[in-house]
């Protein structure tokens, strides 16, 4: 499946990045590029950068025993990352309910200037004393709400796989 092209502009009017990063060395396997399981990673820690953004700090899941988990995914590898190139990676809304988000998220090269990665999420809360999705603290849904209607309006789709929703 060919992703749809996405330009450095539409990247932009999500907000700053949530995360950059440089690709490196280690990251190589024996074709010189970025293993998949680095992009992997790269995403896992894009989200753990995000979530202060929505109320979702460190502090606050350590007073209430709380953490999110992914439920499922989506990678769609488009170009090949090579190590010492810089990333970043942005977070586009798709929906949200009582207890999970769905989300896409763009992983930028910023040394070639295009896209490289596309990861769709879907992602819950949890009460870990009970080890159970739980609802979203109202400060925390009520962000990702903001967040979502404000990517509602955009002009462009968001490039979702259509097997996954909240």
């Amino acid at each position: 499946m060919k992703p749809p092209h996405f330009s450095a502009e539409q990247i932009q009017e999500l907000g700053p990045p949530c995360y950059e990063t440089v690709a490196r060395a280690e990251w190589a396997d024996r074709n010189e590029h970025v293993n998949i399981r680095h992009f992997v990673g790269v995403f896992d820690d894009a989200g753990d950068a995000f979530y202060p953004s929505v109320g979702l700090d460190e502090a606050g899941h350590v007073n209430r025993r709380s953490g999110t988990m992914d439920m499922e995914h989506h990678t769609h590898f488009v170009r090949e990352v090579v190590p010492g190139d810089r990333l970043a990676v942005s977070v586009r809304m798709v929906g949200v309910g009582a207890k999970r988000f769905h989300y896409v998220m763009f992983l930028w090269n910023q040394t070639s200037g295009r896209l490289a990665a596309i990861f769709e999420c879907v992602n819950t809360f949890v009460d870990l004393e009970t080890r159970r999705s739980a609802p979203w603290p109202e400060n925390v849904r009520a962000a990702m709400v903001a967040l979502l209607e404000r990517h509602q309006a955009l002009a462009w789709a968001a490039p979702v796989c259509g097997s996954m929703s909240v």
